[in-house]
Order: C-alpha cells, then sequence, then structure tokens
C-alpha cells in the first residue's frame, strides 16, 4: 500500500488550521465553563479557566425569570420562528429555483439575473419600507413579521438552480412519458434528489433566522414575544459585569440549537460540497 507523502505544505496548512480551531474555541469553552461558575467567582477570578466550586446557580437564575427576561419563553419563540421559516425557505427557494432551471420561458436567464442584481442591495436599505408593509399587514408583534420576510432569498435559490445542472433531465423526460405532471416530476424526482443542498439551505436559513438581531428588535414590542437574540441584549441591559456568569449562562441556552443542528447537518454540507466540484469539474 502507497503511503501517503506529508509535505512541508500539508505541515503548515495543518499547523494554521489547528491554531484558527484554537482560537475559535477557546474563548467558546472559557465561556461554557464560566457558566458552572459562581458570579463572584468570575468578577474576582478574572480569566480563569476551571472553576474553583460547581455550580449551576446562573442557570437555574436564567430559567427562573419569567417576568422581565424569559429567556425559556424566547427560547420557545426563536425554535417557532426559525422552524417555521426555515421550511417556508426551503419550500419557496426549490419551487423557484426549479421554475429557473427545469421550464422554458421567454426571458427566463435574463430575469433571473435580474433578481441576482437586485438581491446585491443591502438589506439595511429595505428596513423602513419592509417595516412599513409588515405594519400595513398587521403582523408588528407576530411571528409572521419575522418568518415570511426574506423568503424571497435569491442567494438559496441560486444555491439549488445550481444543484439541479447535475440531475439528468433525461428522468423528467422519462417521467413526461410516463404521465407524470410538472408537480410529480418535482415533488417525486427533484426534491428526493436535492436532499444534501437542502439541508445545507434549511441550515443557513434556520441559523439566520436564529441570530437575527436587528429585525425582531424592531418588530417585536412586546417582551414577551422576542427571540433569544434580540432578548439576549435586554438580558444585558438587567445583568451588570457583577454578573457575568448569569449573563454567559443566557448566551450558552441561546447557542444550543445551532450547535446541534450543525453536528447534525455537517456530512450534508460536505456532501452538498463535492457534489458541485463535481458537477463544475
Amino acid at each position: 500500500m502507497r503511503k501517503k507523502r506529508i509535505t512541508v505544505t500539508m505541515l503548515a496548512a495543518y499547523a494554521f488550521l489547528i491554531v484558527l480551531a484554537i482560537v475559535y474555541l477557546l474563548p467558546i469553552t472559557w465561556a461554557l465553563l464560566s457558566t458552572f461558575k459562581f458570579n463572584k467567582d468570575v468578577v474576582v477570578n478574572g480569566f480563569s479557566f476551571f472553576p474553583e466550586r460547581w455550580t449551576l446557580e446562573s442557570y437555574k437564575e436564567v430559567i427562573a425569570n419569567t417576568t422581565n427576561a424569559p429567556i425559556v419563553r424566547w427560547f420557545i419563540n426563536s425554535i417557532i420562528i426559525s422552524f417555521s421559516h426555515a421550511a417556508l425557505m426551503l419550500l419557496v427557494s426549490s419551487m423557484t429555483a426549479y421554475g429557473y432551471q427545469r421550464t422554458e420561458f421567454k426571458g427566463r436567464d435574463n430575469l433571473f439575473i435580474a433578481l441576482m442584481l437586485i438581491s446585491m442591495i443591502p438589506g439595511i436599505v429595505n428596513i423602513i419600507p419592509l417595516y412599513a408593509i409588515v405594519s400595513k399587514l398587521g403582523w408588528i408583534d407576530t411571528p409572521l413579521a419575522c418568518i415570511i420576510p426574506g423568503l424571497s432569498n435569491v442567494g438559496n435559490v441560486f444555491l439549488i438552480r445550481q444543484f439541479m445542472y447535475g440531475i439528468p433531465k433525461e428522468m423528467d423526460e422519462a417521467a413526461i412519458m410516463d404521465g407524470a405532471s410538472q408537480w410529480k416530476i418535482y415533488a417525486n424526482i427533484i426534491v428526493p434528489s436535492l436532499k444534501p443542498v437542502l439541508v445545507v439551505v434549511a441550515l443557513f436559513s434556520f441559523t439566520g433566522s436564529w441570530n437575527d438581531f436587528l429585525w425582531p428588535s424592531i418588530v417585536f414590542n412586546n417582551v414577551a414575544h422576542n427571540t433569544v437574540s434580540s432578548g439576549l441584549r435586554l438580558f444585558q441591559g438587567m445583568y451588570n459585569q457583577h454578573s457575568s456568569a448569569t449573563l454567559l449562562a443566557g448566551a450558552v441556552v441561546g447557542m444550543i440549537p445551532t450547535f446541534l443542528i450543525y453536528l447534525f447537518a455537517q456530512k450534508h454540507f460536505i456532501a452538498t460540497m463535492s457534489f458541485a466540484a463535481a458537477v463544475k469539474g
């Protein structure tokens, strides 16, 4: 069996990746361990890695607060909004990509290029008109204000459309000869073949919605309707530097879903990248 030769370039790459991993993991590990400390210990001992006295007081305080900073309620709100947004994003993006890749109509490619150009406009520019529309529809202080806006994500449509080029059109033609409609082709042939890229799109959509801070802060006036990301800002205002462990516990609770989803979806992400490289090659 031929042994793989290790070059200087490979060693440099591994060294760089190890340093990068340490840079990313060190503050996260410190924050996680600090949640098991007493608030006083964090202030007095400063940057000490392991707790001298282990405790769950910070988590108990976070969970017990159900009035001015109900983080459990925010957590549930974020779950509902993020999952709903991701599910609708998959439906809208995959159907739009199917239309732009599998159907023929006049000006199709030019229209798609126009959409790509429009998507380059910074999102911050649309906040005022978007707020006016949401307010007119009566969605202020409702989950719909965060679920519906953003579904027209051209980047996701582009990603799915490019992936769809790797699915042979002969499959569609064979299905049409068997009497299948466009809807059946989409549902029974295209969607199952798109599984790797759909998982990636769902991952991006979920994390984008979960981590969104600015828009929920604008459309939610009631504290109980907030999401985790926007609510943690209120949390920070309530707990000063003398309650660092409690603040970190709130942040860790907010990180849990995205961390678990990335663990689940990483193999699909790699599969999508590998498939895209193969199609490109």
